[in-house]
């Protein structure tokens, strides 16, 4: 599958890499195509891997990732150009900090980032995933456990031949997915990812550490 992945950050830098190595194409979308952060994920995902403009990763993709601080997505979105058709996966957090209170949501349970992109990109078919765990995760799906078991992946969109696609990439790299429901289900999904977060800086865990669904 060609993927083109928008943000050259931790994230998008992880996944484009997992994604190489299972087989697929990464198209990075990026401001600065031809420097120096471009070189390093080209050569860090090795064959498979090409930097683009944002605009140009976007055509060439079957699937755009949105891998970028929230601050900078709505951007990014415009930047992307015409994505009516296509699925776009919403690994974005809608963070903020706060004096006094420290990191945050900018949205409650009555709206979700992940709506807000599907907004601004009408004819797209938005599923949120890949949100609720760090870059390393990405990286690497494997972790210490005594079960062996893969690490949940939360799929959340409202077409069901496109969270079937994002199901089989996170499957390709290790994780179980798992349908959360109608894109809706963000607003859930982003308050997780927030959870995780304030685990893993806790002191108490690390980045290394997943959700995992049990089942008979």
């Amino acid at each position: 599958m060609n993927i083109a992945i928008i943000g050259g950050g931790n994230v998008g830098g992880a996944l484009g890499g997992s994604w190489a190595r299972a087989g697929h194409r990464v198209f990075y979308g990026l401001r600065e195509p031809l420097g120096e952060k471009a070189r390093a994920l080209v050569v860090a995902g090795g064959s498979g891997v090409s930097a683009h403009g944002v605009a140009d990763a976007a055509r060439a993709g079957d699937v755009v990732v949105l891998a970028t601080p929230w601050n900078a997505t709505v951007e990014a979105v415009a930047a992307a150009g015409d994505l009516r058709g296509k699925t776009v996966i919403d690994c974005t957090n809608p963070l903020k900090f706060t004096p006094g209170v420290g990191l945050e949501l900018a949205f409650g349970f009555s709206d979700s980032g992940a709506e807000t992109v599907a907004r601004a990109v009408p004819g797209a078919n938005v599923v949120k995933a890949f949100n609720t765990y760090g870059w390393e995760n990405f990286a690497n799906a494997k972790y210490p456990n005594a079960a062996g078991l893969r690490p949940v992946m939360f799929v959340a969109g409202d077409d069901a031949a496109a969270k079937t696609t994002v199901s089989q990439l996170a499957t390709d790299i290790g994780f179980a997915p798992f349908d959360a429901g109608g894109l809706s289900a963000a607003r859930e999904l982003e308050p997780l990812a927030l959870l995780w977060i304030r685990a893993a800086m806790s002191g108490a865990r690390n980045p290394h550490f997943t959700w995992a669904r049990l089942a008979r």
